[in-house]
């Protein structure tokens, strides 16, 4: 007999699990768009930002605000410095070299934090009540209602940069032809370094909101994995498709965990949303929302 009200608690946790996804997706959204490069290392930066933050807090007593501060100010400037020191040079190369460059920087990055800050899982204490919000048949806990809320803050906020700003729109022509926006008089690498910072920051939330979800240690690294199937569904170069990839995934989830898992013992909730992926790469390669490129020769 199926019971409604599990059926409600699960899509209700899929939609706030999915919209912090679509948080994290927001960083691959924004490399995209301004390189039209995939940045491998998201997981990395959010994890490094959560180390960040969360020994901040624990080692050094300081106030979660100034925590905050300094995750924030520390990933803005990691943003700025790994696109003047590393990518800079890789300006108007194939796109590929791009890609590759932010692999070898994950491998780094996974290595870099546990080697500086330990092994052990650190947590990241918010002050947000442990108790679940009740609203009829939903337990809601509120970590999941502020991650959900900064979310679609953030998504609202870069969706009204790209499509209204001049920087935005400058960033876009970037992403389209390097060299055309070049010869237009855009700044390419300014924009190339803003585009790095901007994902500084969609980063530190993001390892903010997932520390405290998680703990934070290496582990906290594959969130970028767990997310690559919400941008490719929802389109990589889209602010909307990373909502609505971010929702699929979230309800694909929690529906494979709450209706399968107790059939064939568990584990359907972290490959479904890869199955799901593939599926869609068959379908529609370029997402719900994502810009059919097609090449002439």
């Amino acid at each position: 007999m199926f019971d409604w009200q599990f059926g409600v608690l699960l899509l209700s946790n899929g939609i706030l699990i999915g919209l912090m996804y679509s948080l994290i997706a927001l960083g691959f959204v924004l490399v995209y768009k301004a390189t039209d490069a995939i940045n491998f290392a998201q997981g990395e930066f959010v994890m490094i930002a959560g180390f960040v933050v969360a020994v901040a807090i624990a080692a050094y007593g300081a106030p979660l605000w100034l925590a905050v501060a300094v995750g924030l100010a520390g990933m803005i400037g990691f943003g700025f410095a790994l696109e003047r020191v590393m990518l800079r040079k890789l300006i108007g190369r194939p796109v590929i070299a791009v890609v590759m460059a932010t692999i070898g920087l994950a491998a780094v990055l996974r290595g870099f934090g546990p080697l500086v800050w330990g092994a052990g899982t650190k947590s990241l204490p918010l002050p947000i009540p442990e108790e679940p919000v009740v609203l009829g048949p939903l337990f809601i806990p509120p970590i999941q209602l502020v991650g959900a809320g900064v979310s679609l803050l953030f998504l609202a906020a870069f969706s009204w940069f790209f499509l209204r700003s001049r920087r935005g729109i400058a960033m876009r022509a970037v992403a389209d032809n390097q060299q055309v926006a070049m010869a237009m008089g855009i700044n390419v690498e300014r924009y190339f370094g803003l585009a790095w910072a901007m994902t500084g920051i969609v980063s530190a939330l993001g390892g903010i909101v997932w520390g405290n979800l998680l703990g934070v240690d290496v582990q906290l690294s594959l969130v970028g994995l767990k997310v690559f199937p919400v941008v490719i569904l929802g389109g990589l170069d889209s602010i909307p498709g990373a909502i609505v990839g971010g929702l699929i995934v979230g309800l694909v989830e929690n529906i494979a965990a709450g209706y399968i898992d107790p059939y064939v013992g568990g584990g359907t909730k972290d490959f479904a949303p890869y199955v799901l992926m593939i599926v869609a790469l068959m379908v529609r390669p370029y997402g719900i929302f994502g810009k059919a490129i097609i090449e002439r020769i």
